[in-house]
């Protein structure tokens, strides 16, 4: 297998395994902590282009669509509209901070369970919501809710999954993302009609929730966990239902002891470990991924992607029906990922996806450039907003299969046991971080930049191509306790990275 440049041998450290029921129903319930994400993402959008939802906490945003000249890309510029938007991801924040503390006493499981209730209780607030301090409070308690299970649900993923199909299993919390977001988007459009339809589109967050916490109840926790939890027993049963055997578990069991052990001797913080030199390319990997995730400009354009919609000239009900059909096309192109990711490896779609992205997004600006003018007051044509349309739609497309489901499952492959949750942890949390920052200035931005906001994700995309090209190792088909190959032979990592046996 080539690793930017190296052979690895793919099959280093591997234990025997297949794909068993057992694996796939525990897989499946655990990767539909996605739904959470999803349904908030495409949810928030949605309701906040419904006219009762606006007239009822953000009165002067109908007030500047009411305006006879206003420029179509500062409509929805309210301060107040970002806070709602934005608040979710302060709360993630601060869960992701403690996340893998808990994560590390609790177990994965656990940790998702804690988060599809922490998620429901704020379902059911803003659903209620009379004022905005309580739908500002219920966003809060969503954003706990997401942050838990986004640290929780990608490591339990790859510490469950056969090596073999890490990737394609991985993808499957992307999968239920897309989910989540084209449910919304449909609920959105149906809800639109009704009076009192945002309550219901907030409110039936509680099904999502719902379902995390069950399903999570009935699944055991990862063997890693176990190990380090000193549950050896359980560990030994856990391993033994995933990999579909009962004679073959005990070197993998053994492995697994023997990384615990290593990381227990070495009587240090992981926040402090993962700062040591040999865990550089760790470190750069758990802020450069996450970052360039959010950056691509994938959550902003979720987040907002009725308004942006109606802003460039489609109405209101077109705008959502734009909304559903981007959601339906990173739904399939995530299949697309599903299929691909551990036959041509992650280095390929990252390059290709991040090429598409650049392209498309650089098309946006010149089409909006050239139809709305620089002070974008003029009226783009229905013809126009379709193509915009069209390129959104090819641009979504290259995300879900590369940058989509791959920046949750690189972060969540390439970390030893002794820093695995901590590294999560920092993920989350840049991921967090930075789309708060993006959350909160993309509507000043599109107010003010205009067509210059895509050019501005366009140039990121660039940047994060060429990282990848240079920094990104291949990681596919590599066990966990083997990962340490990939940097020892990659070209600028193996200075870095100490000689393990």
């Amino acid at each position: 297998m080539d690793v930017g440049g190296f052979a690895v041998d793919s099959h280093i450290g591997g234990f025997s395994g297949r794909i068993t029921l057992s694996v796939v129903i525990m897989c499946i319930v655990a990767a539909s902590g996605g739904l959470l994400f999803g349904y908030d993402i495409g949810i928030s959008g949605g309701v906040t282009s419904m006219r009762p939802f606006l007239k009822k906490f953000f009165p002067s945003v109908l007030r500047k669509a009411a305006e006879a000249k206003t420029n179509m890309y500062c409509v929805y510029n309210s301060q107040a509209l970002t806070t709602f938007m934005s608040s979710l991801y302060i709360a993630k924040l601060a869960s992701s901070l403690v996340a893998s503390r808990l994560t590390a006493a609790l177990g994965c499981r656990n940790i998702m369970v804690l988060g599809g209730c922490t998620f429901l209780a704020g379902a059911a607030i803003n659903g209620g919501a009379e004022n905005l301090f309580m739908l500002i409070l219920g966003r809060i308690l969503l954003g706990f809710g997401v942050g838990f299970t986004n640290q929780a649900t990608p490591v339990y993923l790859s510490e469950m999954a056969p090596h073999k199909w890490r990737g394609a299993f991985n993808t499957g919390f992307q999968f239920f993302f897309g989910i989540g977001v084209v449910t919304a988007n449909c609920l959105n459009y149906r809800a639109a009609r009704l009076s009192w339809g945002w309550r219901l589109s907030l409110g039936l967050a509680v099904v999502p929730a719902a379902i995390m916490i069950v399903g999570a109840l009935l699944i055991s926790d990862t063997p890693s966990s176990l190990v380090e939890r000193n549950k050896l027993d359980e560990a030994r049963k856990a391993l033994a239902r995933v990999r579909g055997t009962d004679t073959d578990i005990e070197p993998e069991l053994a492995d697994l002891v023997k990384s615990s052990e290593v990381a227990k001797a070495s009587n240090r913080e992981p926040f402090a470990t993962i700062f040591e030199r040999q865990y550089r390319p760790h470190l750069v990997m758990s802020f450069a991924i996450p970052f360039f995730l959010q950056v691509t400009g994938i959550n902003v354009i979720a987040f907002y992607a009725p308004i942006l919609f109606h802003s460039v000239g489609l109405g209101s009900d077109s705008a959502l029906i734009a909304a559903i059909i981007l959601g339906l096309v990173n739904l399939g192109s995530i299949l697309v990922s599903t299929v691909l990711v551990d036959r041509f490896g992650r280095r390929f779609l990252f390059l290709q996806g991040g090429t598409q992205m650049f392209v498309c997004q650089v098309a946006v600006a010149c089409v909006l450039a050239a139809a709305t003018g620089v002070s974008g007051t003029k009226q783009i044509s229905k013809g126009l907003s379709l193509l915009v349309l069209f390129l959104m739609c090819l641009y979504v497309a290259g995300f879900g299969w590369s940058w989509g489901p791959l920046s949750w499952l690189i972060p969540s492959e390439i970390f030893p046991m002794k820093i695995r949750t901590t590294g999560q942890s920092i993920s989350v949390a840049v991921n967090f971080a930075t789309t708060f920052v993006l959350s909160q200035t993309f509507l000043t931005m599109l107010c003010h930049f205009k067509y210059g906001t895509f050019l501005f994700y366009a140039g990121w995309n660039a940047v994060m191509t060429v990282f990848v090209l240079l920094f990104v190792p291949e990681t596919k088909g590599i066990p966990l306790n083997s990962m340490y190959a990939v940097w020892e032979q990659h070209w600028y990592w193996r200075r870095f990275v100490k000689a393990q046996s």
